[in-house]
């Protein structure tokens, strides 16, 4: 398989006529550069993983951008956070056409927060995720991979696993958790013990799809609370976790308020699990990486178009529980993820419960409801319900 079209590519287009700045963040290998470089070709790229290339942006910005003149694409600008303030100047002193700078980076908390500081109203800012199911099928349609959930989800998405179909999975990610941990954490935070850090991730694999308990994953990593979240936070400023919050409404419920912990990639957290195609296949862990697969599709998708919806889930005291809604201020849509190939109308009566509690609660509406399977066609559960594929939902959200 060769060059894989990113959904993505129009809105980065769009935005890049309107803005002189634009700035694509996420994590390593999910094709970042390979993105930019075919969607603005008459872009000069240069990288900041040189050594004497970040050197240069950090200690004669206006040297770098005298050597380095727009229209331009800066790769991995987080190592040179000096050039934000000079890339400002050069946009300030006019004369510019918009999208003159596309700017990546992997390490989304430095990036974005040298974003703020120095490019407030001048940049635009887009998330690349990993390749998601509909875009590995356009590519590939005809890939029986994509036939077998079990094998994408042990498979992942990162591209270069779809480029090269015979690049064992394991290998892939192993050496993906050697240069995550040596070059970006080292950056991201101060880790003394890679080791620990680690086993940390291990144990944050084996929680992905649950309620985020610090305690609790302090104590079985053998670290503070302090800690843990100043781990937390750099697997989130990586790209590589979500925490998703709880929807509240104004339910007169009381409502869990903690949020669930995804892994960014399902294929890395089952690696990180030590599970084999069978064990993702038919194991205790099977829905909580299914479910984990249907989040990063999810996230995708909102990522491809503006919207102010977000991703949320729902859980109350009562037991009533919905894994993920995809909401705004006027509708909802809910999605339960049930790790099956053939639903029925019971898989879809907790959820139907709550949409009835939901349903013009703060102003909003139900508008649909999903329940996020292996299906291969989709088929009515009920009125207002659908089953569906859960790796073709990135099509229903997506735009």
């Amino acid at each position: 398989m060769s060059y894989i079209a990113r959904r993505l590519a129009d809105r980065l287009k769009n935005l890049a006529e309107f803005f002189p700045v634009v700035v694509l963040t996420g994590a390593r290998q999910t094709g970042k550069t390979t993105l930019l470089r075919a969607t603005f070709p008459q872009h000069h790229y240069v990288s900041l993983d040189l050594p004497s290339e970040a050197v240069s942006a950090e200690a004669d910005p206006e040297g770098f951008l005298r050597r380095h003149p727009p229209p331009i694409l800066v790769d991995e600008v987080q190592y040179a956070p000096g050039l934000f303030r000079h890339v400002k100047a050069a946009v300030d002193a006019g004369g510019l056409q918009t999208g003159q700078f596309v700017l990546t980076g992997s390490q989304q908390f430095a990036l974005m927060q040298s974003t703020a500081e120095s490019l407030a109203g001048r940049a635009a800012v887009l998330d690349l995720h990993p390749l998601s199911a509909v875009e590995i099928a356009a590519a590939e349609p005809d890939n029986p991979l994509l036939a077998d959930p079990a094998a994408v989800i042990h498979r992942g998405f990162y591209p270069a696993l779809w480029r090269q179909p015979d690049l064992p999975s394991a290998e892939f990610y192993a050496s993906y958790m050697a240069t995550y941990l040596e070059r970006d954490l080292r950056v991201a935070l101060d880790v003394g013990n890679l080791a620990d850090f680690e086993r940390f991730m291990r144990l944050c694999a084996a929680r992905t799809g649950q309620l985020l308990n610090k305690t609790a994953l302090a104590r079985d990593a053998g670290i503070s609370t302090k800690t843990t979240s100043a781990w937390l936070s750099a697997l989130q400023a990586c790209n590589q976790i979500t925490l998703v919050a709880p929807w509240h409404g104004n339910l007169s419920k009381q409502l869990v308020k903690s949020p669930k912990l995804y892994f960014n990639d399902p294929g890395l957290a089952a690696f990180l699990m030590g599970l084999d195609l069978g064990a993702v296949r038919s194991s205790p862990w099977s829905g909580a990486l299914w479910e984990t697969a249907v989040c990063a599709e999810l996230r995708k998708a909102l990522s491809w178009r503006a919207t102010s919806e977000t991703l949320y889930f729902y859980r109350d005291s009562d037991g009533g529980e919905v894994d993920f809604i995809v909401g705004n201020g006027v509708y909802l849509d809910l999605i339960e993820c049930k790790w099956t190939e053939t639903p029925t109308a019971r898989d879809a009566a907790a959820m139907q419960r709550c949409a009835a509690l939901m349903d013009g609660s703060g102003g909003v509406r139900v508008r649909s409801q999903v329940i996020a399977c292996r299906t291969r066609v989709p088929f009515p559960l009920r009125e207002g319900c659908q089953a569906v594929n859960g790796l073709e939902v990135a099509s229903m959200f997506g735009g």
